[in-house]
């Protein structure tokens, strides 16, 4: 038997039960308790409950039959302006079988053309009275001012680790898996504050053993602990570049982790270390600089080399 993903089996199915959003949610409380609700913009990093607030708005206004009053698209899957002319104008025509009107939730509305965008707010004026939209959308500044001018605007803030860590132990608890305080510390530090995030690193890492500790979550999510990452980054302020240099492909060959995703973890790491403030804004800058030529395309392998020779330049010259 195929397992359920946990995002989704875990996902809660009123207001109440969202996790770290306790003003939004005591927002969305009044509309449900007044059985209407304004059109809506849902912005935010992924992974912190906007498509969970959209779906329990609806299962908490219509109840059982909340999915034929429900239609969810993904923009970045129908970007064009024919989903806003065919599928959105066809559903919104039809009548709700329970309440005044439907909610269409339209995920990733950022990826929406300008055209499409347009011609979606002439639907919300059209339909307005039988219909409400729902947009969500990783940067409202994507989204044109005529469309935010006729919503209800809702900042979702990433999520404290104290947040996940509740959400991480329930269903811990629920799946009978014993995890370590190092391992989940770990995982709060790779999810940064993306409870989706956190939930399948989980997942991935409980397929392989039940009993969780800081070396079986790296090897099934290949993220390399911090404590690895900063004897990387210490053996090479202090100037020893070759052993740096083994340890960063011993990294590299033992969790398959990419130049890029190891980079943003030096970033993080950079700020814990014992040293000046001064030697952090100039391993801030040269981190800065090594990313960029990544994302470009240079080898990685050869940039990371030369990211931990400017360090040892550094700390020879500190």
């Amino acid at each position: 038997m195929i397992e359920e993903v946990w995002v989704e089996k875990y996902r809660p199915k009123t207001i109440g039960d969202i996790v770290g959003q306790d003003d939004i949610t005591s927002r969305l409380k009044t509309y449900v308790e007044a059985r209407n609700l304004p059109n809506m913009l849902f912005s935010g990093v992924p992974g912190v409950g906007k498509t969970t607030a959209a779906l329990a708005l609806a299962q908490g206004l219509f109840g059982e039959d909340w999915e034929a009053n429900f239609l969810e698209l993904n923009a970045s899957d129908e970007r064009g302006i024919d989903v806003v002319r065919g599928k959105i104008k066809d559903f919104a025509r039809t009548k709700s079988l329970r309440g005044d009107f439907k909610i269409i939730f339209l995920d990733e509305a950022d990826a929406l053309t300008k055209d499409a965008q347009n011609a979606m707010r002439r639907s919300m004026e059209r339909y307005s009275k039988v219909c409400r939209f729902i947009l969500s959308c990783n940067y409202s500044s994507k989204i044109i001012e005529p469309i935010q001018s006729r919503c209800a605007i809702f900042r979702f803030r990433p999520l404290k680790e104290e947040a996940i860590k509740k959400r991480i132990q329930f269903i811990a608890g629920k799946e009978g898996i014993s995890i370590t305080d190092d391992a989940l510390l770990n995982l709060l530090s790779s999810a940064e504050g993306d409870l989706r995030r956190a939930i399948n690193m989980l997942q991935s890492t409980a397929a392989i053993n039940k009993k969780i500790d800081s070396e079986t979550l790296s090897s099934a999510t290949s993220v390399v602990m911090p404590g690895q990452v900063r004897r990387l980054m210490e053996l090479a302020l202090k100037g020893e570049f070759l052993e740096s240099r083994t340890l960063l492909r011993e990294i590299t060959m033992d969790y398959g982790v990419s130049g890029s995703d190891l980079v943003s973890q030096i970033h993080k790491a950079a700020f814990r270390l014992n040293i000046s403030e001064e030697l952090k804004v100039r391993l801030v800058d040269i981190i800065g600089e090594y990313e960029f030529r990544m994302v470009e395309g240079s080898n990685e392998t050869i940039q990371m080399e030369a990211l931990l020779a400017q360090f040892a330049l550094i700390g020879k010259s500190e």
